[in-house]
């Protein structure tokens, strides 16, 4: 059946007396007969579940009203007075926001230290008697992953999981609504869904992805609209009935559970109510993309399996037999390790495979810090290659999407070990046909030591979309029936299970001439045979081009379409090129700029637009030892690095997390500039004074255009969160700063806006104000009277950089 939820708490909360700068949830305590009242107005008009006021009880947010040891005591309250005012067939959702900071390496908050703080607000809301978790507000999937993973460790109850989406379609960090789906559900997760940010009109698309995405009932909980400013106040302009009559449109869509986020009221849904009386469930479509194989990064989806391309698996992330790659990760250097990321993305890789077997060191930090530098670096999925599980664990932990474990086998404790973490996690996991005695030489062996892996994994709640089998291949040269049992395994695979198939190819050739030769030959009949995903080296052309016929052979490329775009410029490479130089000569990467030996304002471009922080300290080096000027190297070289990302962020192509490394690595350059070139300090862009406005703690985008606006050549002064105007003032006089960037994410705390500009200008401060935030629209910042509007971290250093210019 559908179900109500109740409406916004804000800004009821300030007519029963919260004052701008209190803590909500301390009315939990204070005046709990308020939230009892509140909540029976929403009950009265026809809500059916009520959120608890904990939406920031969390400790590192309690901190800052001095309330952090507070949590069990609020989010008890919080239930008690929700259950006071609940009918007979009213149910209870312990409200979990964001901490307000982001997850390394986009933040300064671990991973594990965020699940704690999860574990402990979730907990109590559990302990306290709430009917469900819901998870909601969140713009970053890895933090969604943290509080998921919370609720599932300290509460059997259902938990719902809504982020918030912006006007593109995608969450801040650039997960899209499927991606999010598909590892959500794969993790565990009873409800999905959406909310805040946007009115449902905006929404409407939202839901239509989600329920061609996953089979779990899916949520919303829309604006009333986009906030106006009219005489001075705040208002969410959508009223109740136009609000309402998007219910049943929401409803036909694929939603199950409805209800108000900001500017909601008890008559809005009073009126969503009414509007859903006698409307039924839509019927959602039968097959959905979660029920398919696919793993995610953190704003990509690649699915695997009969239905699909085959996919190329990159394998050079691997330091077996390669003594430099070893040495690097040994010495902590990850160098070579990125640029092998991007190299094999470029010339086509579909997912990545990394290993960090080492010997001598700890897997487990190396593993994590490949995982976490690599999920920035490209959008690719990865996979995690280790024998060792705890690599395997702290690999899991940092990657925000659905992995694929390679692998396990059918030995007790591996299969004891690794299947719990797949479910955990959300990972699939590729099964190998390993006995405790060996690989079995014949096919159909193979096939019953796989079928003991499925037994396995289905015991501890793995589903068969979570599953791929990996025929393996030994070498030819020992064995004349390697190939042929290999491919014989994989047709049975195929007949008898149906999941996805992956194997790396080189094995087959080992000893033997002309590797590359029997390697694309062996893939191309692998791939007839029923293989999906072989594990290759991209920059091997001739298995490139080898899956690449088998596309149009099999039928996936209809008319060879892709076929004929990335091959119709194609020239055939002079006698003794190296297949380096065939996929550089041939790539049709858009984000790999060609780069000519000795253009080094061309390398240092390409290495700001990759996020190679490592390489760009010796490029700017070596571009003044060659008497580059530090203008021309600034201008033609950095400048224009992020001039073409930031076009790249705009249309989508790229996200916020490889903006910030792209950032990062300009900030090392400028540093290295500065380092070289003493005498000549490097000219700040201007001086930005920062602040989220008085009575709102959230200062999580604000910190983002922060590190933007800094590591774009820009000296940031950052007030930090809930700065009273005259604040603001005072440091902007004393700095002599040349523009004031103001935040609020907060409906009850747009106003403080306007106050802040207002005193601004009543002084008479030569300043430039800027204003931002998931609340404002450029139509209240004009009101509001700022000289302009950004909405989003990105656009702030366009915005930034544009003022500038006006600046007399």
């Amino acid at each position: 059946m559908i179900k109500v939820f109740d409406g916004a708490m804000g800004t009821m909360l300030q007519e029963a007396g919260l004052k701008p700068g209190q803590c909500p949830e301390k009315m939990n305590l204070d005046n709990p007969d308020a939230i009892t009242a509140i909540h029976r107005l929403y009950v009265e008009k026809g809500a059916q579940i009520l959120e608890t006021n904990t939406f920031g009880a969390n400790r590192i947010k309690l901190a800052h009203y001095g309330l952090a040891d507070q949590v069990e005591a609020l989010c008890y309250g919080a239930v008690q007075a929700a259950r006071k005012a609940c009918g007979p067939n009213t149910e209870i959702a312990g409200s979990v926001g964001s901490t307000g900071k982001l997850i390394a390496p986009l933040g300064d908050l671990t991973f594990d230290d965020a699940v704690d703080v999860f574990k402990e607000q979730i907990g109590a809301l559990d302990r306290a008697g709430v009917d469900y978790i819901i998870i909601e507000t969140i713009i970053d999937i890895q933090e969604m992953r943290a509080a998921l993973l919370a609720a599932k460790e300290v509460s059997n109850k259902p938990v719902i999981c809504q982020l918030t989406f912006g006007s593109d379609g995608r969450t801040v960090t650039g997960t899209d609504p499927q991606t999010a789906a598909i590892l959500l559900e794969a993790m565990g997760a009873d409800v999905i869904g959406a909310n805040c940010s946007l009115g449902p009109a905006q929404l409407l698309p939202i839901v239509e992805i989600l329920a061609k995405s996953t089979s779990k009932p899916i949520s919303i909980q829309a604006n009333a609209g986009m906030p106006v400013l009219i005489d001075g106040k705040t208002v969410f302009p959508m009223k109740a009935q136009e609000f309402a009559d998007w219910a049943p449109k929401l409803v036909a869509a694929g939603a199950t559970y409805i209800g108000g986020c900001c500017g909601t009221t008890p008559e809005h849904i009073e009126a969503v109510h009414r509007a859903l009386a006698g409307i039924s469930i839509a019927t959602r479509p039968s097959t959905v993309a979660s029920s398919y194989t696919a793993l995610t990064s953190r704003s990509r989806t690649v699915f695997l399996g009969p239905a699909f391309a085959p996919v190329m698996i990159g394998e050079r992330i691997n330091p077996t037999g390669r003594k430099v790659l070893a040495a690097e990760i040994k010495e902590g250097s990850w160098k070579m390790v990125k640029k092998e990321a991007l190299g094999q993305v470029s010339a086509g890789a579909d997912i990545l495979d990394v290993n960090m077997g080492v010997p001598s060191i700890n897997q487990s930090e190396a593993m994590d810090k490949a995982i976490t530098e690599l999920s920035m670096l490209v959008d690719v999925p990865l996979a995690i290659d280790t024998t060792d599980v705890k690599a395997l664990e702290a690999g899991l932990k940092a990657y925000p999407g659905r992995a694929l474990i390679n692998s396990v086998s059918a030995e007790p404790e591996r299969m004891e070990e690794f299947l719990p973490l797949a479910k955990k996690y959300g990972a699939a996991i590729l099964c190998l046909p390993i006995a405790p005695g060996g690989l079995p030489e014949k096919a159909t062996e193979r096939v019953e030591v796989a079928q003991q892996i499925v037994d396995a994994a289905y015991k501890v709640g793995l589903r068969p979309q979570d599953l791929l089998l990996d025929p393996l291949v030994l070498t030819i040269a020992t064995g004349a029936n390697a190939g042929r049992e290999t491919l014989e395994t994989l047709r049975l695979f195929r007949k008898h299970f149906g999941f996805p198939t992956v194997m790396g190819l080189s094995n087959i050739s080992f000893g033997l001439p002309r590797r590359n030769l029997l390697n694309a030959t062996f893939c191309a009949l692998a791939l007839e045979a029923g293989l999906d995903a072989p594990i290759m080296n991209p920059f091997d052309s001739a298995l490139r081009d080898a899956v690449d016929a088998a596309k149009v052979l099999l039928g996936h490329d209809q008319q060879g379409q892709a076929f004929s775009i990335r091959y119709s410029n194609y020239t055939e490479p002079a006698k003794g090129t190296t297949t380096a130089q065939v996929q550089q000569n041939n790539s049709t990467s858009l984000n790999q700029e060609a780069v000519e030996e000795g253009d080094l304002l061309a390398q240092i471009r390409k290495t700001v637009i990759g996020g190679e922080k490592e390489s760009i300290i010796p490029l700017i080096q070596e571009a003044l030892r060659q008497g580059i000027e530090p203008v021309e190297l600034t201008e033609k070289g950095l400048t224009d690095a992020m001039t073409e990302i930031g076009e790249a962020y705009g249309s989508g192509r790229c996200f916020l997390p490889q903006v910030m490394l792209a950032a990062e690595t300009m900030r090392a350059a400028f540093q290295t500039l500065k380092k070289e070139l003493p005498a000549q300090s490097m000219t700040s862009k201007g001086k930005v004074l920062m602040a989220t406005v008085k009575g709102d703690v959230h200062d999580l985008g604000k910190n983002i255009v922060s590190a933007l606006l800094e590591n774009n050549g820009f000296t940031v002064i950052d007030l930090g969160k809930d700065v009273p105007a005259e604040k603001v003032v005072a440091e902007a006089k004393a700095h002599e700063v040349d523009i004031v960037g103001l935040c609020a994410l907060m409906t009850t705390t747009l106003p403080e806006i306007d106050v802040t500009i207002a005193a601004l200008k009543a002084e008479g401060l030569p300043t430039i104000t800027m204003v931002g935030g998931a609340v404002v629209t450029d139509e209240y910042a004009q009101e509001a009277g700022a000289d302009g509007y950004a909405p989003d971290a990105v656009s702030a250093v366009k915005l930034a950089e544009r003022l500038m210019k006006t600046k007399v």
